[in-house]
């Protein structure tokens, strides 16, 4: 068992004697997503040591090539952390400390990154090189958001700022205040531009969520701030403070790095939150809450979000595939998350979803039939394009019958295991900034 004790709103825990045998095995491991942008680095050393250019484009061809590869041959991921270590896991500093991390080296590989297309580091550079490198970073600043993710979900004041200022590359600063109290209490509804429809491709989903969630991120600070007599055009306002940030980042490199690096910082801010964009994607596709008569929607449960439990795409990612339990606990550190299987799953880790993604027809003829059969054939009950005449009921074809069977076996049981492993939570409007806590204790 563990003993907790509260200090300063904070769950603290140590282990007892009955706890001692259990061990994270990846507790190392996780130093492996802080270490991601080290990538710029590892570039230009192989580039300048071998002549090759190629090597300027290794995040990608490590993202999307190696780890579907290692994902496929390390397999799924069968460690969960049991009830009575939770308090004392998360109040372990180490896990913290390696998301604080990922700060200083992020922003030492864009240093690093503008310095060679100023025409530093010995080397000369195409536009193709440039922009093998502008992905890598765009890479590193794409999980950087998912870095930003996990620290905006603190009520550590510090900790919602150091979110702010990973978000900053990207410049999508306003996710810290739309994802806390937009997505998280709007997901799998027609109101949240993060959810995704049946049907609807990754290129017409990403302008609609960056568009969508940019209006409602401004409308949510909007209200909190005229909520409290207060101007919303004001360095109050969470959005326009974060925005600050990214404006001050990009000006001290163009001054200090001279202009032409410019092109290159925003064309990978577009490639980061564009990762991000496709995650959303992924995560809640074609999935829906049911509107209840009252008008307010169902409580959000493990079935609104799709999971996937490969070790090593959960290791880069801070288990970020474990999406369900995210969302029934908010407040709940990486570490900590757990996977049911009985929650709706992808067939495959984020980075060979992300490849399937982009090849709109190869994503629906594998996820549509899933969000059918997850549904009975119903097709009523999914997330459905607006005023679209839809027959009342369609069946998935034979030929998917057997690729999706497991699926019925998870739609069934999803009240059950799911249920009491991830305690739903309640979807509550918020004014204040602290994040979504919903369904905790």
């Amino acid at each position: 068992m563990v003993t907790t004790s509260f200090r300063a709103g904070h769950v603290t825990g140590r282990l007892t004697s009955s706890d001692q045998s259990w061990r994270d095995p990846k507790r190392y491991l996780w130093l492996l997503g802080a270490g991601v942008p080290v990538l710029v680095s590892a570039s230009w050393v192989l580039v300048l040591t071998t002549g090759q250019a190629v090597f300027w484009w290794l995040g990608p061809v490590l993202a999307f090539g190696l780890i579907p590869v290692l994902d496929h041959i390390v397999g799924k991921d069968a460690e969960n952390p049991p009830d009575s270590v939770l308090a004392w896991l998360e109040s372990d500093p180490f896990y913290r400390w390696t998301t604080y991390l990922y700060l200083p080296n992020q922003y030492g590989s864009v240093v690093l990154a503008c310095w060679l297309w100023a025409g530093g580091g010995w080397v000369a550079m195409d536009l193709v090189d440039k922009a093998g490198l502008m992905t890598t970073v765009g890479l590193i600043g794409g999980l950087a958001i998912n870095a930003a993710h996990d620290l905006g979900h603190t009520r550590q004041r510090w900790e919602r700022r150091l979110s702010k200022i990973a978000l900053a590359q990207t410049c999508y600063g306003h996710f810290f205040v739309e994802h806390n109290r937009g997505h998280h209490v709007r997901i799998a509804t027609p109101e949240d531009p993060a959810s995704a429809r049946l049907q609807e491709s990754l290129y017409a989903f990403i302008p609609r969520s960056v568009l969508g969630g940019l209006r409602s991120a401004w409308q949510l600070e909007k209200h909190r701030l005229t909520g409290r007599g207060k101007s919303h055009w004001t360095l109050r306002n969470e959005v326009l403070n974060a925005w600050l940030i990214s404006v001050v980042m990009l000006a001290v490199l163009a001054v200090w790095f001279r202009p032409v690096v410019l092109p290159w910082l925003f064309g990978q801010a577009i490639i980061g939150f564009c990762l991000l964009e496709t995650v959303n994607y992924m995560e809640h596709y074609g999935l829906r809450r049911k509107k209840l008569p009252s008008g307010r929607y169902e409580r959000v449960r493990p079935a609104h979000s799709w999971n996937s439990n490969t070790v090593v795409a959960n290791v880069f990612l801070f288990h970020l595939q474990r999406h369900s339990d995210h969302h029934a606990n908010p407040l709940r550190r990486y570490q900590a998350l757990r996977h049911v299987d009985e929650t709706p799953q992808l067939p495959s880790g984020y980075a060979t979803m992300f490849l399937l993604a982009l090849l709109p027809p190869l994503w629906r003829r594998v996820m549509d039939p899933r969000v059918l059969d997850f549904y009975g054939g119903d097709i009523r009950l999914a997330a459905l394009p607006p005023k679209r005449k839809l027959p009342q009921r369609q069946r998935v074809g034979s030929g998917d019958g057997q690729r999706v069977l497991a699926y019925r076996r998870g739609a069934a049981g999803v009240h059950g295991k799911a249920g009491h492993v991830l305690r739903g939570h309640r979807a509550v409007g918020r004014r204040s900034n602290q994040p979504v806590a919903q369904g905790l204790s």
